[in-house]
């Protein structure tokens, strides 16, 4: 019998090895996302840019949303964790039917993004437009408070 072959001999091994690579990948992985930015919560690759600036009193937002109206944009504020999305569907045949195009592409698209603000801001005076294919949201800053609150001890 010891001159057979045993075909799993080398499974171990290449388990072994397998893991490392694994766990090498996902530290790699780890260094990356926090290499990229802790303030983006979003995940997968995005579809749209986002600028996030601190203008003293306020947080300034800016995304690229070409061709997307203010309708199709959705805005979430959860305490400080800003949630944009966009979904747009495929404009009305113009010109013809659909045998007329020889090549289409636009058709639904949408994104989703969210990122966490540095501080907390004041939800109810935020404002948000669009202009030219850019989405603008102005976040003024909650007004620190002094007020000290006594905190009872079980």
């Amino acid at each position: 019998m010891s001159d057979r072959p045993r075909p799993f001999d080398g499974l171990e091994a290449l388990l072994n090895r397998l893991n490392r690579q694994l766990e090498t990948a996902a530290r790699s992985w780890e260094t990356q996302l926090d290499n990229r930015s802790q303030l983006d919560l979003s995940v997968g690759a995005a579809a749209t840019s986002i600028d996030l600036a601190d203008e003293g009193d306020e947080f300034v937002v800016t995304a690229d949303v070409p061709g997307y109206e203010s309708d199709d944009l959705e805005l979430r504020l959860s305490g400080e964790t800003l949630a944009l999305s966009g979904n747009r569907e495929r404009a009305e045949d113009i010109g013809g039917d659909e045998e007329n195009y020889i090549r289409r592409e636009r058709e639904l698209e949408s994104f989703s993004r969210q990122i966490r603000l540095p501080e907390s801001v004041d939800a109810d005076t935020v404002r948000a437009s669009v202009n030219n294919g850019i989405l603008t949201i102005r976040l003024p800053k909650r007004e620190p408070t002094d007020e000290a609150h006594s905190i009872d001890i079980d």
